[in-house]
């Protein structure tokens, strides 16, 4: 059995590092960047293997990880649904098998992302494997929320949730703490090959880096400026803030709530769509989720991301003009 180079069967990968790992943000541009980007831009987030089988019982990965104090889990999925998760002691080097059906797939792998694995090789057992074939590729930048924070598996974020539904190649460009519509990401964004685009900020401004309704009004539009240098006519969804108890008619340090921080990030968004830019469209995130959604007051739960897939994957479809499969 030989090992195949993991490099060709990684997905959502949108730069590499100087030792060849993925990370998400620009190599050449990260002392522009605050720390906290800095610090979720190592982790691979998102980042996954994706291949087909050719008469394959199985497929080894090897792998070097932080071995932490946990199995390493590593989800199977095939046609939005999971075959199997199998777990792997913590080891900072090691190879796991997971086995296959008898089917050509394609076959997603989730890794433990929060494992940061650089995967080292892949084989197959019994036959052979092959990269995956080509998706549309979505760049999707946000918070914690849109990082998937508080999901149980990386796999039920709702990026990795709408991907999969609407068979694009998901990178997820979010960054827990951040996303306060720094412009050197636009840039960032602007610079990357995108077939659609979906920005979901906001919430952060309202908290620790405290912003007003009207700077924030005019950094979304400078933001979106910046996008559209890049990417003049790509499909671009803006999902505005959602429900996050606290802060809904909670002053910020600047007066500011988050409700109507929202209001000014969608007359924003209103404002651009108005003045010509067809390819833009707004999903307002107040009514997406209700607080059985949250698990701390301001990440969604399993259930909250299956509902914010749900929201965006409706949205996204209609404006890449393609259908979206409920969610089941």
């Amino acid at each position: 059995m030989t090992w195949l180079d993991p490099e060709l069967f990684l997905r959502g990968a949108a730069w590499r590092d100087a030792e060849g790992r993925p990370l998400r943000a620009a190599p050449d541009d990260l002392d522009r960047l605050p720390w906290d980007i800095l610090e979720r831009a190592r982790v691979p987030v998102g980042v996954r293997l994706e291949f087909v089988s050719y008469g394959a019982r199985a497929v080894e990965l090897h792998y070097r990880a932080d071995a932490g104090s946990v199995p390493h889990a590593f989800g199977l999925w095939e046609d939005g649904s999971q075959l199997a998760e199998t777990l792997s002691d913590p080891a900072e080097e090691s190879v796991v098998r997971l086995e296959l059906p008898p089917r050509q797939g394609p076959f997603t792998v989730y890794p433990p992302e929060s494992q940061s694995p650089h995967f080292q090789g892949v084989r197959a057992v019994g036959g052979r494997v092959e990269p995956a074939g080509p998706r549309p590729r979505w760049l999707v930048h946000g918070d914690s929320i849109t990082e998937g924070w508080w999901s149980t598996r990386p796999a039920h974020a709702w990026p990795a949730t709408v991907g999969r539904r609407l068979a694009l190649d998901t990178v997820n460009l979010g960054y827990a703490g951040a996303a306060r519509g720094e412009l050197a990401t636009a840039q960032q964004l602007a610079a990357l090959p995108a077939d659609a685009l979906t920005l979901a900020f906001g919430t952060n401004c309202w908290g620790s880096t405290p912003c007003t309704p009207a700077l924030l009004h005019e950094t979304v539009r400078a933001f979106l400026a910046l996008v559209r240098k890049g990417h003049p006519r790509t499909p671009l969804l803006v999902l505005s803030p959602v429900l996050r108890p606290e802060a809904e008619h909670a002053p910020n340090a600047l007066g500011a709530t988050l409700a109507a921080l929202r209001e000014a990030l969608e007359d924003a968004v209103r404002r651009e769509m108005s003045a010509g830019d067809e390819g833009l469209a707004l999903l307002p995130g107040h009514g997406l989720l209700g607080p059985e959604h949250l698990a701390d007051g301001l990440h969604p739960n399993d259930a909250g991301h299956a509902a914010l897939a749900d929201a965006v994957a409706g949205a996204l479809g209609k404006l890449l003009g393609t259908s979206s499969p409920p969610l089941t």
